[in-house]
């Protein structure tokens, strides 16, 4: 049971490694964003929703970890400024093309990822902990 979004998460019997999941997913949105990788879709735009759907991945985990309103946006602020910064990364690499599209569907992601966060959603994490204590 949630008593506030001060609490969200915060009693996680596997808290550590659920952080450590989540700087492994960042790491992995880093290299594939800028390793000289093509990774096709199959549908039309569908990097953008490759894109929306990463960085939304992003948001929903840490915010099931943070309950704190000022901790979510500075992952949120932080998530978005990675992805404007990866970006311009692929810009300058030769092999890889800046998209401000790109940058919007990060944004869009993040935004998405928040909406699905807890309280609005169950907290993830603490679910498939509990499915695996049953």
């Amino acid at each position: 049971m949630v008593a506030n979004n001060q609490t969200v998460g915060l009693d996680l019997r596997a808290r550590s490694l659920w952080l450590l999941l989540g700087w492994v997913l960042v790491l992995c949105i880093v290299f594939l964003s800028v390793a000289p990788i093509s990774i096709e879709t199959g549908v039309e735009q569908g990097d953008k929703l490759s894109h929306a759907f990463a960085y939304g991945t992003l948001m929903v985990w840490f915010a099931n970890l943070y309950g704190r309103l000022a901790r979510r946006r500075m992952f949120a602020a932080g998530f978005v400024a990675l992805g404007i910064a990866l970006e311009c990364i692929q810009g300058w690499t030769g092999y890889r093309a800046f998209e401000a599209a790109d940058m919007v569907a990060d944004a869009a992601g993040v935004a998405a990822g928040w909406a699905l966060a807890p309280p609005r959603m169950p907290n993830v994490l603490k679910g498939v902990e509990k499915f695996f204590r049953a």
